[in-house]
């Protein structure tokens, strides 16, 4: 290793040692015969003193700019009293250098580096490696982390397999658009991106898999909104033999553990709920802000199965198509199809869905009544989902489960403006990636291979 220790390691039980240490250079305070230059890294910043005595670490230093990548070796002294800086880690101690080596040299940069910057977001995107070596930033991820390792955690425990499904599928629209991939291989056909992993993981139910789950991406081709992106992260579980009760208990004693571990935060299980149709009628949402506490989790259920279209003068899911009918309510798919009621339900934290779920048909016959009340006849329902319909034949058990957006859960808890200051490369509202400029023209050759040849735009 370059480094015989982080930039957020050190304190007073290092006083007297030899240490090495590498990182960006931060602030730097010349004091005319004394500099003092701060190395940051992830972890932490520790404040450097740069001595005439050692003439080469000297000079060097004073040539030193903001972001600069440097290597240092020196001894770790106590701050003299009356300098400690008790806002960091590292606050009681500085470094004598003794040898400086500069890795790289930084160009002169964008804009600062620095907590609070006014700048705007294109700017910071467009230099995203910039924009994330703040440590406001930086914080946002570490938490993030923390989170998905907690998750995982507890999921583990009570006995879930984590459990990767395909990112290359078939194109089943339902929802949104696919994003879709053209098939070298296979011209004229293509893949679709996953919108969600529905499919994949009613299958593994089908399967005998029991509890699955994955922190997994999705994609949807939608017009994109400040809590909206064409890739996302869901944390999506499923588990067999559950009704309704199991997957509540099951999110809020997660959710419980989670918070309290990461943020020691203590949420007040069980978290109430409100029928849909309440929702509606109380506050004019379905998304209601309890009001917030820090943070007010807060179920709704009992959905309409279906919603009617009115511009394609037809029934849809509200939902989507696998979600169940209650028991009671199948009678009426033949009378009234606005009466009929989902085994839908989501989670809503402070105003915003945070998770959505239901429990699913498991019944071939029931799956297909469903997909013809919404305009999918048998042939097309065949074509569609023909493999889950099959699968459905072979013994499929009462499965339901849930899936959280963790981008939009991520904002909230960090308080974030945009969902885009949780992810480490997000798209801007038009879909673009500033950093790389993607979506991106390809060469005709590749054209060819796939053979696809691109339409001219006609001339008004």
């Amino acid at each position: 290793m370059l480094r015989t220790h982080t930039c957020g390691q050190l304190n007073e039980n290092y006083i007297g040692e030899e240490v090495i240490l590498c990182g960006w250079v931060g602030a730097r305070r010349d004091h005319g015969k004394i500099i003092f230059i701060d190395i940051r890294d992830r972890y932490g910043i520790t404040q450097l003193v740069f001595l005439p005595s050692f003439k080469e670490a000297y000079k060097l230093a004073k040539e030193l700019k903001n972001e600069d990548v440097i290597r240092i070796k020196g001894k770790v002294n106590r701050r003299p009293k009356g300098t400690e800086n008790s806002k960091i880690s590292t606050g009681n101690v500085e470094i004598c250098v003794e040898n400086l080596e500069i890795l790289n040299k930084a160009d002169d940069l964008p804009f600062s580096v620095e907590d609070e910057i006014n700048v705007s977001e294109e700017i910071r995107l467009y230099h995203r490696y910039l924009d994330l070596r703040r440590r406001t930033l930086l914080e946002k991820f570490i938490l993030r982390n923390q989170f998905n390792y907690k998750f995982r955690e507890y999921l583990h425990r009570q006995g879930f397999l984590e459990i990767e499904t395909p990112y290359l599928t078939k194109s089943t629209p339902e929802g949104a658009r696919d994003f879709l991939v053209p098939s070298r291989l296979n011209q004229g056909k293509f893949y679709a991106l996953p919108q969600s992993p529905q499919l994949f993981k009613q299958i593994l139910m089908v399967a005998g898999f029991d509890k699955y789950y994955q922190i997994v991406r999705c994609f949807r081709d939608e017009d994109l909104r400040r809590d909206r992106q064409p890739e996302f992260t869901q944390l999506d579980v499923e588990l067999s033999f559950a009704e309704e009760e199991d997957i509540y208990s099951l999110v809020e004693n997660m959710l419980e553990f989670v918070f309290k571990e990461v943020l020691n935060v203590k949420l007040k299980i069980p978290f109430p709920r409100i029928r849909y149709k309440e929702a509606m009628e109380k506050y004019g949402t379905d998304k209601p802000d309890i009001g917030e506490g820090e943070f007010r989790f807060l179920w709704i259920y009992e959905f309409p199965l279906f919603e009617y279209n009115e511009e394609e003068k037809r029934w849809q899911s509200q939902h989507h198509p696998f979600t169940a009918p209650y028991a009671s309510d199948i009678e009426l798919l033949d009378k009234d199809l606005k009466k009929v009621r989902a085994r839908a339900y989501d989670l809503v934290l402070n105003g915003v869905e945070v998770a959505s779920g239901s429990i699913r048909i498991h019944s071939s016959d029931l799956q297909k009544k469903i997909f013809s009340l919404i305009g999918i006849g048998k042939e097309e329902a065949e074509k569609r989902f023909g493999f889950l319909l099959r699968a459905f034949r072979f013994g499929a058990p009462p499965h339901g489960g849930i899936a959280f957006g963790l981008d939009r859960l991520y904002a909230i808890i960090t308080k974030s403006e945009s969902i885009r200051e949780v992810i480490s490369f997000p798209k801007t509202q038009k879909g673009i990636c500033m950093l790389t400029e993607a979506p991106s023209q390809v060469n005709n050759n590749q054209l060819e291979e796939l053979g696809i040849k691109i339409k001219e735009k006609e001339e008004e």
